[in-house]
């Protein structure tokens, strides 16, 4: 066997390995697609059934109406659109300042600040919440934004994004009488497309999933999120019903996927630059 052919069989083996790895981790969503079309005798059947006799949407009308999963999802949409946003500005800022800028005790400043990555979500959840509630934002979108509007991630990804530009750059723009608030949004920010389509979409897939805080700081109905609506489709005596609750799954689950799969590029190219300072 010559080393050419080698190489080929093994880059082959490596793709269907790949590919099985792939299908393996898909296999929930995928199953969980076909138990949406099932009717109920057939989700509970003690054998093993993977697809549904005939394709039925009875699940996703059920689904509409036990809850208002429009309104949620709209909910849903604001929290993590507006997030997101002010995270990437928060981010880029931040970033801007620790990459370009020379101050007394940056490095100090930059290292607590990536310290608190250590820091469980969990943890400050109380803190939080009192902190909220002290300021009369419970049951407001602002409430629910509150702890999603800064990610030291999105700082780190970014500031390692910048650190690939020229200093040079920065400097014969100060020479030539450009402010730093003018090189920041008009120079820096759109050569950071890459890295600022890759925190936002990240950030929004998060947001989108989270389920904890909205829970925790919303008592109206109407400002739900989609993650906490979906609980909502058990009935009234404590038992599951499985069709309706893949179904919402499925239908949260689009938004996502769809995002993702059109911003993929520049979510892999955004991470790859920023993680090599070249």
């Amino acid at each position: 066997m010559t080393a050419k052919t080698k190489k080929k069989l093994l880059s082959f083996l490596f793709q269907l390995l790949a590919i099985a790895v792939g299908l393996l981790l898909i296999f929930p969503i995928l199953y969980a697609i076909s138990l949406s079309f099932m009717k109920a005798p057939e989700i509970l059947t003690r054998d093993i059934k993977l697809l549904p006799d005939s394709i039925q949407w009875e699940n996703y009308r059920k689904a509409l109406q036990i809850t208002t999963l429009g309104r949620y999802m709209i909910n849903s949409v604001i929290l993590a659109g507006v997030s997101s946003f002010i995270r990437v500005i928060l981010a880029s800022l931040s970033a801007f300042a620790f990459a370009f800028f020379e101050f007394k005790g940056k490095n100090f400043l930059f290292m607590l600040c990536m310290s608190t990555m250590m820091i469980p979500g969990d943890v400050v959840l109380v803190t939080n919440y009192k902190t909220v509630a002290s300021l009369g934002l419970t049951d407001t979108y602002l409430g629910m934004m509150a702890v999603f509007l800064l990610s030291v991630l999105n700082i780190f990804t970014m500031r390692q994004y910048y650190l690939t530009f020229s200093k040079e750059i920065y400097e014969a723009s100060r020479i030539d009488g450009c402010s730093n608030l003018r090189f920041y949004s008009r120079i820096l920010l759109p050569l950071s497309k890459p890295v600022i389509a890759t925190v936002y979409i990240s950030s929004f897939v998060s947001i989108w999933n989270t389920y904890l805080w909205p829970m925790l700081v919303t008592n109206d109905d109407k400002l739900r999120t989609v993650q906490v609506g979906i609980t909502m489709l058990n009935s009234a005596d404590g038992s599951t019903i499985y069709g309706p609750i893949m179904a919402a799954a499925v239908m949260v689950l689009v938004p996502t996927v769809f995002v993702f799969v059109i911003f993929q590029k520049q979510i892999v190219g955004g991470m790859l630059s920023g993680s090599v300072k070249g």
